[in-house]
């Protein structure tokens, strides 16, 4: 069968090496970022089975920050924020 492997090509030029470089380094720094919001998501959805309201209105701050966070660095784009953090505020209890 075919390989599954990605074929790698190295740059010739030494702009291009950097590129690929900054890119790689973006993209795991992207990718632990993601994948805090991502854990702070669902400690956010464990506290609304809990029903303690503070501890809820705490999660949801965290999570909105990280989302203002993740798009001031250019990790997700603006309205992605916007539409998670009303998702979110209206699943908490008033």
């Amino acid at each position: 069968m075919a390989d599954d492997k990605k074929k790698v090509t190295k740059a010739r030029r030494p702009s291009a090496l950097k590129r690929d470089l900054q890119g790689e380094k973006r993209r795991l720094k992207n990718k632990t970022y993601k994948s805090t919001v991502s854990s702070a998501i669902k400690a956010f959805e464990t506290s609304l089975s809990q029903k303690d309201t503070a501890t809820i209105k705490e999660k949801l701050s965290l999570v909105c920050s990280l989302m203002d966070k993740g798009v001031k660095k250019g990790i997700y784009p603006q309205n992605k924020a916007n539409r998670t953090k009303s998702n979110f505020a209206v699943k908490v209890p008033a």
